[in-house]
């Protein structure tokens, strides 16, 4: 499906509602009993035109702008968010793959990523350093005409199911951030090491897992990102994904919104719909103050990001604010549908979807480190 990013994307964002209706909705609290990651999915997003999508067209891609992307990102979240990251880790390297990439490393590469034989994953945060990025303490030493990586990397998405991870470790410690550099590794090279996907509270679908290096040998052709180039380039794809986060933030309260919406039109209680009460009335109108809130600051942030500007503030806006509303508002709108929305189902999505947004409170960077990013432009203006 070869879609023009500047006519088409409406295109894109119905292939991903047919797509989440013929593949997620029904599925999504399957995968959450079995602790599955449904890796098959990769591959019927690519023939739905759902991989690639900032990836440029000439490199085999969509060339979406990152508003064009983000609207994409919330109809997949609104039908599971753990799926639409994964798609959005993907993504990210792909594009960045393309940005970035050498002839031979996007020979090797790209293709099958576009076509989701070959997922990706993004190794950025270790057990010891949390948010910290800078903290890398993963080691690659020059070794003749190439380097030997040792470390360990956590809450790797796609970590379960990737066959290429982006690894981020440090050439030289003395020179801290500027030091680190970023490495295209195969995950089935002797001395990589893939621990058991973890157990969570939800969003099993994201195929998350720690990986550890053990002597792992990499030839010149593996450096992608030279030292000082990749913590930048880090940090680019970090404003990308937290901009992503809002519109999946979104995407789940709006799905929730709907749920809640039908529910309370259709009970009855003391002889009148449940929607008839202006209490609940009140409780949907702030949940959807919350959903226009958050679009809105999302889709400042992508415009940043698209003009070229700085859009780091701006995407710790986006992100602290959408994962936290969603939380307060998909919550409220679970004590709107009583019991029914505590169920965990595939016709009652909101206890999923209020587990997924505590999660996005943590995803690429904890909230706490968005409000440093903000406190920090503040103090500095």
């Amino acid at each position: 499906m070869n879609v023009n990013a500047g006519g088409r994307t409406g295109e894109l964002v119905n292939a991903a509602r047919r797509f989440a209706a013929d593949h997620v909705v029904g599925a999504a609290a399957e995968w959450e009993r079995e602790r599955r990651m449904p890796v098959e999915l990769f591959k019927t997003a690519a023939e739905a035109g759902l991989l690639g999508l900032m990836v440029p067209q000439e490199a085999g891609g969509h060339g979406l702008g990152l508003k064009q992307t983000a609207a994409v990102d919330e109809v997949l979240a609104g039908a599971d968010m753990a799926l639409a990251f994964a798609f959005k880790v993907h993504g990210n390297l792909a594009g960045n793959l393309a940005r970035n990439g050498s002839p031979a490393q996007i020979e090797r590469y790209l293709k099958a990523m576009l076509a989701g034989e070959v997922i990706g994953a993004f190794l950025l945060t270790e057990p010891r350093g949390g948010s910290d990025a800078t903290a890398i303490t993963t080691r690659a030493r020059p070794d003749g005409d190439g380097w030997v990586l040792d470390g360990e990397k956590a809450w790797v998405s796609n970590g379960a199911v990737a066959g290429v991870m982006l690894v981020f470790a440090q050439t030289d410690p003395d020179r801290g951030w500027r030091g680190i550099a970023g490495f295209l590794v195969d995950a089935d090279q002797p001395g990589v090491i893939r621990q058991p996907a973890y157990h969570v509270l939800s969003g099993h679908a994201l195929g998350t897992c720690g990986v550890t290096f053990d002597g792992v040998k990499l030839d010149r052709g593996a450096l992608l990102l030279e030292p000082e180039a990749a913590f930048k380039g880090a940090m680019r794809g970090t404003d990308i994904a937290r901009i992503g986060v809002g519109a999946m933030a979104a995407g789940m309260m709006a799905a929730s919104l709907d749920a809640a919406l039908a529910h309370t039109r259709d009970r009855a209680a003391f002889g009148q719909t449940v929607a008839d009460f202006q209490g609940v009335q009140w409780q949907l109108a702030d949940a959807a103050t919350d959903l226009e809130a958050t679009r809105l600051l999302t889709g400042h942030a992508a415009d940043l990001f698209d003009a070229g500007e700085n859009a780091t503030v701006a995407a710790a806006h986006a992100k602290k604010f959408g994962s936290r509303a969603a939380v307060r508002t998909i919550a409220q709108l679970m004590q709107v549908m009583g019991a029914v929305g505590f169920r965990h189902d595939a016709g009652h999505p909101l206890a999923r979807h209020l587990a997924s947004a505590k999660m996005a409170e943590w995803l690429d960077g904890a909230n706490e480190i968005q409000n440093l990013v903000i406190a920090r432009s503040l103090l500095r203006d």
